[in-house]
């Protein structure tokens, strides 16, 4: 009888691919994909550097398997190599990365948590068309505005609900200045869209 891979652990489905079986590493592709599609759209703003990285991704995933240390989780190594990934195609274009976002309530009254668990929705869906108005476009724009240290935690924190020690671990940065990144992008991001908000009200 066959294996259902579906009921295998990541470590298990990892050790069978390096045996060669194509449908067990098939399997942690689709186990990761529209998670890890939505973090790197997170960085990225152009369709075609998306489909890259995550390709990239997924390649360094295969060709360095055997490295993985099947006692820890898989999830926050994928993200690391997406990360330094997304981080390197950045550098390359010399350019700020912009965020694509859904639609967002406007109410000013709306908690920053609040906010970036309606951003966050599983709703959405990497591959299907995001819905523009113009309050998405007002977070896109502050986050992608961010420095790129304070965007990536944003991400990882609200976007993909990395912990502290995981954030620390994908970043290779302590954990004090990951809290020390993030309490700034909060407060950013609610300065900004406080700026935002009242320059509405005053239209």
């Amino acid at each position: 009888m066959a294996t259902d891979l579906t009921k295998l652990s990541d470590a298990e489905l990892l050790e069978r691919a390096a045996a060669g079986e194509d449908d067990a590493f098939r399997e942690i592709v689709d186990r990761y994909k529209n998670g890890l599609y939505a973090f790197l759209r997170n960085f990225l703003n152009q369709t075609d550097l998306i489909d890259d990285v995550f390709q990239e991704t997924f390649l360094q995933l295969f060709t360095s398997q055997s490295s993985f240390d099947p006692s820890r989780p898989l999830r926050p190594w994928l993200y690391t190599i997406a990360a330094n990934k997304a981080k390197d195609a950045l550098r390359k274009l010399h350019r700020t990365a912009a965020v694509q976002i859904g639609t967002m309530t406007e109410s000013e009254d709306m908690s920053f948590g609040d906010m970036l668990n309606v951003l966050s929705s599983e709703d959405e869906r990497p591959f299907e068309g995001l819905e523009r108005d113009e309050t998405a476009a007002n977070v896109r724009r502050i986050i992608a505005d961010m420095p790129d240290n304070l965007r990536e935690i944003l991400v990882l924190a609200y976007f993909n609900k990395f912990s502290y020690k995981q954030m620390s671990d994908i970043l290779s940065i302590p954990i004090g200045t990951v809290k020390s990144r993030l309490h700034t992008a909060v407060g950013k991001f609610a300065k900004e869209w406080k700026t935002v908000v009242r320059s509405k009200k005053s239209q």
